[in-house]
């Protein structure tokens, strides 16, 4: 999530896993999402029902224009959970159900017009709620530079670009590069797949795992991709790894 979410379970089950919590809601049930994470959702239909969700985008230009509207002082640094479940009332229920309409109709002029409006009445609903809220939406400084190899050994099997990830551990392009050849010996790409790879070995040859079953969640685009990689590596295809005894 590149920007700070707000996301409203209208049906099923919403699961989001990142590389240290896991977090799941069903109906009705709100979870607000802290900017800059890599996770992986699981949308679940229930009850023979659609699956259904609301997604509420805080972004970072509207979250400083609401700071200067209601005169909030800009928060200190944020350092506590980056998600957090939100306990609901009779206000945020209120706000739950006027929400849907516009999303049922966004073909509607109406939505674009009261779009902002909804999403203010959502921020100042969440600082009532839990006024402890407003490091978490207002911290507006710039991320601090995180271990860079704690965050990629926890965060290596996400398949985004190598911007992101020097973006979310707060360096530029170059200034990632720099620090990781420092750190891991070799170049960002050079080490996703190498790492990916010992990975998959590990997980079809200590827990079983079909190859069909873990190369997306490994970060490969196609199991085609992946098994001529593993072959590339280890000499024998992931499917004959996996038959043959080591």
């Amino acid at each position: 999530m590149e920007h700070t979410t707000l996301v409203l379970q209208v049906s099923g089950r919403f699961t989001m896993e990142t590389a240290s919590e896991r977090f799941s809601m069903e109906q009705g049930e709100m979870l607000l999402i802290r900017r800059n994470q890599l996770g992986e959702l699981t949308k679940t239909p229930l009850d023979g029902k659609d699956y259904q969700t609301i997604v509420i985008c805080l972004k970072e230009d509207l979250l400083r224009q609401i700071a200067l509207e209601e005169q909030i002082e800009p928060g200190k640094k944020y350092t506590g959970p980056p998600n957090m479940l939100v306990p609901g009332n009779d206000f945020l229920h209120a706000f739950f159900q006027s929400v849907i309409p516009y999303v049922r109709h966004s073909e509607e002029k109406i939505t674009n017009a009261v779009g902002m409006l909804k999403v203010k009445e959502a921020v100042l609903l969440l600082l009532h709620t839990i006024p402890g809220l407003k490091d978490f939406l207002f911290d507006f400084s710039e991320p601090y530079k995180l271990d860079l190899e704690k965050f990629m050994l926890s965060n290596f099997h996400f398949n985004v670009p190598i911007e992101k990830f020097a973006q979310l551990t707060g360096r530029s392009l170059a200034g990632f590069k720099r620090d990781f050849q420092k750190i891991f010996g070799m170049a960002p790409r050079q080490w996703l797949q190498e790492r990916r790879l010992l990975e998959a070995q590990h997980l079809i040859e200590n827990k079983n795992k079909k190859p069909s079953t873990i190369y997306l969640d490994l970060g490969f685009k196609s199991l085609s991709h992946f098994s001529h990689s593993f072959k590339k590596k280890f000499g024998k295809s992931p499917t004959v790894w996996q038959l043959a005894p080591q």
